[in-house]
């Protein structure tokens, strides 16, 4: 199993420095991959391009960067500069439509068909992130552009898909998905066949499918349920993760959330991979002896 842990986000003067002592920490525990969300603070990619130029092996990814605030072109040149900060094949770049709330009452842009939006914007994306030009004309991005940015190996792409029509593009013009608040039914019932069948049918190699949930090793169930509560609740009223949670037949994100012991832990996440994931990212949500308890589980089921 490849077992990866989400990192926290860079905060105050010094975190980028702690950022990195976060990502050596993790190599240095055995994980397969760390993640950094991209929110409203530090830019993930740039953040990443600073820790993992100074900590090397461990695989960096984002999860995930919203596509409507920056152009095709842009993120692909970011990203490939973050690669190439980072040595070969190491960044998965994970996109995301985001959320209508974000888009529309923040950003200020149209969040009228998605769909549309995403599937020209990997049109002109995914050459770039190959290392090739791209000559593109659509409703809503046109470019003509190369970047000359040096081989710096391959930037895995994966797409953030719940929905049918996202994940047949994931399938088709990706190389997978990255998943938040989805568990294992709907990996087993929706997610894996929609992205697989999409692959194929693209004669693709099978899709990466990235799980991420917060995932907590303790004795005091019931508190850590409360402080998951108090963490994620959000999550439960934005559509895309409210549909997945109907589909689970859970009340909220804290069912989602994996808490209990070593082996209940571990036995969650087990069958998240035998529902058809192919990663598991843990968000540990706690510190103290919780969270090495945590660590010390994620990292024992790396293959």
């Amino acid at each position: 199993m490849r077992i990866g842990t989400l990192l926290d986000e860079p905060s105050g003067p010094d975190g980028l420095r702690e950022l990195t002592d976060q990502l050596r920490q993790s190599a240095e525990e055995g994980f397969d991959s760390a993640w950094l969300l991209h929110t409203f603070g530090a830019d993930a990619l740039t953040a990443l391009a600073v820790a993992s130029s100074q900590v090397p092996d461990i695989a960096i990814g984002t999860a995930v960067v919203p596509t409507y605030p920056r152009h095709p072109g842009a993120l692909a040149q970011q990203a490939r500069t973050t690669a190439l900060a980072a040595g070969a094949d190491r960044l998965t770049l994970g996109i995301g439509l985001s959320h209508k709330i974000v888009i529309e009452n923040m950003f200020g842009y149209d969040f009228d068909r998605p769909a549309r939006h995403m599937k020209e914007y990997l049109s002109v994306l995914v050459p770039l992130l190959e290392g090739g030009a791209v000559s593109y004309s659509g409703e809503l991005y046109n470019a003509n552009l190369g970047l000359s940015i040096p081989d710096e190996g391959r930037v895995s792409l994966l797409l953030a898909a719940l929905g049918t029509h996202m994940l047949r593009l994931a399938g088709r013009l990706a190389d997978g998905t990255v998943l938040w608040m989805t568990g294992a039914t709907s990996i087993r019932e929706h997610i894996a066949p929609a992205i697989t069948a999409a692959a194929a049918a693209a004669e693709r190699p099978a899709p990466r499918i990235v799980c991420v949930l917060p995932v907590l090793v303790t004795d005091d169930v019931e508190s850590a349920r409360q402080k998951a509560t108090e963490t994620f609740s959000a999550y439960g009223s934005l559509p895309s993760y409210r549909a997945m949670m109907d589909r689970e037949g859970v009340d909220g994100p804290t069912d989602l959330a994996i808490i209990g012991s070593e082996k209940q832990v571990a036995a969650r996440i087990e069958a998240i991979f035998e529902a058809g994931a192919t990663e598991f990212v843990g968000s540990v949500f706690d510190g103290g002896e919780p969270a090495l308890r945590t660590r010390a589980l994620l990292t024992s089921l790396t293959d």
